[in-house]
């Protein structure tokens, strides 16, 4: 008898029903679609794709932030002066239009004699505030008898700026004051101070700059001046 034909032990025959086959149709399972070999090999390809477009992509932007901060221009003189600290702001406004770096400062050599070689001739210069060490505006003025007398152009026990006044019509119709020769003015209270006289209560007196018109307490701030051969010299503060 053939292989194909032995019957198994352990498996009984199963009964022959008339209409039914022999042996039950195996289920056949659904069909799947055939692997595809190179799915992996597609799917680092495309991450190795989206790598390298995410590379390009932060490149580009790197790029273009350099040459944009190449491209931005420095700042202007007027944003600079904007952010000037208070105190050079202060010295340039009190300074009249100069700039802060041509004005001499003292303690030291401030002006020379050829250059206030006429009566009521002055120069603008800096000194340090006795308070704040802080640089101040201030001023020499060669008086009419041959002397030098230099002082703060700030107001005593206060912050408004003086001014230098030669202008007589000025002094009359701005202040209503007939002066005679130049004049200290006070630009906020109107206070004149008369540089020719003497005053000060505190000091008995021995302090130029007198107040002859307006609510001054006393006169300017004074700042000693030398003369050292042509120079004209600011030593120290009252």
């Amino acid at each position: 008898m053939p292989d194909d034909q032995k019957k198994d032990a352990f498996k009984p025959a199963q009964p022959s029903i008339p209409g039914v086959p022999s042996e039950p149709r195996k289920s056949r399972p659904p069909d799947r679609p055939p692997a595809d070999p190179a799915a992996p090999r597609h799917d680092r390809r495309s991450q190795q794709s989206t790598w390298i477009v995410a590379a390009a992509v932060a490149a580009l932007s790197v790029g273009g932030a350099l040459f944009a901060w190449h491209r931005t221009p420095s700042p202007s003189p007027a944003a600079t002066a904007a952010t000037e600290p208070p105190a050079a702001a202060a010295v340039n406004a009190a300074s009249a239009g100069k700039p802060a770096e041509d004005l001499p400062v003292g303690p030291g050599p401030i002006a020379t004699t050829e250059e206030l070689a006429k009566p009521w001739a002055s120069k603008r210069f800096l000194f340090p505030d006795s308070i704040t060490a802080g640089p101040v505006p201030a001023m020499v003025v060669h008086l009419p008898n041959g002397s030098y007398w230099a002082f703060s152009l700030r107001e005593p026990y206060g912050t408004c700026d003086l001014d230098y006044v030669t202008d007589l019509k000025k002094l009359r119709n701005d202040y209503d004051f007939p002066a005679a020769h130049p004049m200290v003015v006070d630009t906020c209270n109107h206070t004149i101070y008369d540089l020719l006289r003497y005053g000060g209560p505190s000091d008995g007196g021995l302090v130029r700059g007198d107040v002859v018109q307006g609510a001054g307490i006393r006169p300017p701030i004074a700042i000693e001046v030398r003369v050292s051969g042509r120079q004209l010299v600011a030593v120290r503060t009252e």
